[in-house]
């Protein structure tokens, strides 16, 4: 695979300095913290996180915050500045996603204006934004008050991509083992399965509650070969034709999904995706730093070598619906 091709990756994490001091009080900044590296990278915005981006061959990179809520609307506002100064400083490696106050709805859709209308130091803007699943107190965002959220992000014709994130403490509580350390119930509620099964919960939801029939522009993006939808389609698909939507969810998973690979090395749920979904709705990412760029060319190298796409839809994945989804402009 010619390294001279271009790649883009748009599930690549950093934490702020706005949000460690809110982050440190929780189990989560403890895990990162106990991973050999992991925070250094997660907090460096310059040549160290560069270095891995070249030795994966990847030409842009869109960063977001990492998982957990980093605190008010003002906390947010200095996240989205310290990452819009390192891609003011890398204009052609590093692109955006905005932290949003999720907390507060209005003020969520003020961040996103604010970040996506070119309104930060030096004209920057932001491609979208990437959300947690849920708030730290584990509300979701298929409530009539989250309209304002979703308007804004139509108009903007901007992605909101919903990440995973850890279980609420009320979630924690009501699915944990009591026989099973907390490292290992951790690991099946949040990254191990149970936080990728939550986001496909919350897409459902937001069809059920009729966000899809208000808003049929809204572009949303899951990660994880599409947190395990791709899966179950045919199944929603029959049961979610109960629920009296105007669309059916098969209509919504061609026109306003997206998903990417993010850190699956693996072609088993490629193949999956390749059968129900359309091509140029799947895109590849890393999930930098939990997982890393040699990585990711290595499994694009086997994809290539498997015969599963053609070069055309092999070059979609890598960078060029990314590109067309972001309106990117990425150096050939």
């Amino acid at each position: 695979m010619s390294s001279t091709r271009p790649i883009i990756t748009l599930e690549e994490h950093f934490l702020s300095r706005a949000a460690i001091a809110q982050l440190d009080a929780r189990a989560a900044t403890f895990n990162f913290k106990a991973i050999p590296g992991l925070w250094d990278q997660f907090i460096e915005l310059g040549p160290r996180r560069l270095a891995d981006m070249d030795a994966g061959g990847v030409t842009m990179q869109v960063i977001s915050h990492g998982p957990g809520d980093p605190g008010p609307p003002a906390a947010c506002r200095d996240c989205n500045d310290q990452l819009a100064a390192a891609v003011r400083a890398n204009p052609g490696r590093f692109a955006g996603f905005a932290e949003l106050p999720m907390v507060d709805p209005q003020e969520a859709a003020k961040e996103l204006r604010r970040t996506c209308s070119g309104e930060m130091d030096g004209g920057v803007a932001f491609v979208g934004a990437l959300v947690d699943n849920h708030t730290d107190a584990g509300l979701y965002y298929d409530g009539p008050e989250f309209d304002v959220l979703w308007t804004e992000a139509t108009r903007l014709d901007v992605p909101i991509y919903i990440h995973p994130t850890f279980p609420s403490e009320q979630l924690y509580a009501a699915s944990a083992s009591p026989h099973l350390p907390a490292s290992v119930n951790t690991a099946i509620l949040a990254f191990g399965f149970g936080w990728h099964s939550d986001v496909a919960h919350h897409i459902l939801r937001l069809y059920a509650a009729g966000v899809f029939d208000r808003f049929p522009t809204l572009k949303i993006v899951i990660g994880h070969m599409g947190e395990m939808i791709p899966y179950m389609l045919q199944r929603i698909q029959r049961t979610s034709a109960q629920w009296g939507r105007n669309r059916a969810f098969r209509e919504v998973w061609d026109s306003n999904l997206w998903l990417t690979t993010s850190g699956n090395w693996a072609l088993d749920p490629l193949a999956c995706i390749l059968r129900n979904t359309k091509r140029d709705r799947i895109m590849y990412s890393v999930d930098y730093p939990f997982a890393k760029s040699p990585d990711g060319l290595k499994w694009l190298e086997e994809l290539e070598q498997s015969g599963m796409v053609s070069e055309e839809e092999l070059e979609g994945i890598r960078w060029k619906n990314a590109a067309r989804l972001l309106r990117l402009n990425v150096k050939q």
